[in-house]
C-alpha cells in the first residue's frame, strides 16, 4: 500500500512538472508551429516568392522589419513561417504532400530576416474559407534563435468586408497589429507590417 502511494505521488509530481513546463513555453500552446522547421535543405533568405505568384491575378507583396523586444533594434536571423489559402479559400495539397503541408497546403514559405531585420514575400491574396465569413488571413509563425517557436497575429486586410472590430481594435495583439492596408503599385498591391518580438507574447 505504501509503495502504491509512493508511485501515485511520483506520477502527480511528474504530471505537475510537465504542466508547468508546458505553461512556461514562450507563447503557450501552438498547434502546427513546429512546421517552421520543415524547410529542409532550403537556403533561407529574407525575401521569397510563394508558388503561383507569377500567374495570379491578385498579386500582393508584403514586407517589413522585425525588431527586438525594445521595438527599435533590428532582429536578424529570425525565421518566419508563412502560409495561407488559395483563391477558393482552401489550403491546396499535392499527392506528395507530407508533414504539416497536409494541413497547411503548399502555399507557404520560410524566410530569415537579414542583418537589418528585413523580410519580404510575394504571393496571391487568399480567400475566406468556403461558405464562411472568416476574414481573409495569412498565418505567420516566428522562431527566434535559441528560443522556441510561437505564433503572432495573422495578416489581415483592412479592406476585407469580413474584418471584425475585435481584430482591428485588439488591445494586446501578439507581435503588434496584423491588419495591413494594400496599395496599388504597378501590377500588384503592396503592404508593410513591422513585427516586435515578444510583444504581448505569454512567458516571453
Amino acid at each position: 500500500m505504501k509503495y502504491l502511494a509512493t508511485v501515485l505521488v511520483s506520477l502527480v509530481l511528474i504530471m505537475s512538472s510537465c504542466a508547468q513546463s508546458n505553461n512556461a513555453k514562450v507563447g503557450g500552446p501552438c498547434e502546427g508551429c513546429e512546421a517552421v522547421n520543415e524547410f529542409g535543405t532550403k537556403n533561407l533568405k529574407w525575401s521569397d516568392t510563394i508558388f503561383g505568384f507569377e500567374t495570379a491575378t491578385n498579386k500582393i507583396k508584403i514586407s517589413g522589419k522585425v525588431y527586438m523586444s525594445d521595438g527599435k533594434t533590428p532582429a536578424k536571423d529570425v525565421l518566419l513561417y508563412i502560409y495561407h489559402t488559395d483563391n477558393t479559400g482552401r489550403y491546396p495539397k499535392k499527392s506528395t504532400s507530407n508533414g504539416w503541408e497536409k494541413r497547411h497546403g503548399f502555399l507557404r514559405t520560410w524566410l530569415k530576416t537579414d542583418s537589418r531585420g528585413n523580410y519580404e514575400f510575394f504571393t496571391s491574396r487568399p480567400a475566406s474559407y468556403p461558405n464562411s465569413t472568416v476574414p481573409q488571413h495569412i498565418h505567420i509563425t516566428v522562431k527566434e534563435p535559441h528560443l522556441n517557436e510561437y505564433y503572432i497575429e495573422d495578416f489581415y486586410f483592412a479592406d476585407d468586408p469580413n474584418l471584425t472590430p475585435n481584430i482591428v481594435n485588439r488591445t494586446h495583439p501578439r507581435g503588434g497589429s496584423g491588419v495591413i492596408t494594400l496599395k496599388r503599385s504597378g501590377t500588384l498591391k503592396t503592404a508593410t507590417r513591422d513585427i516586435i518580438l515578444g510583444l504581448n507574447i505569454p512567458n516571453y
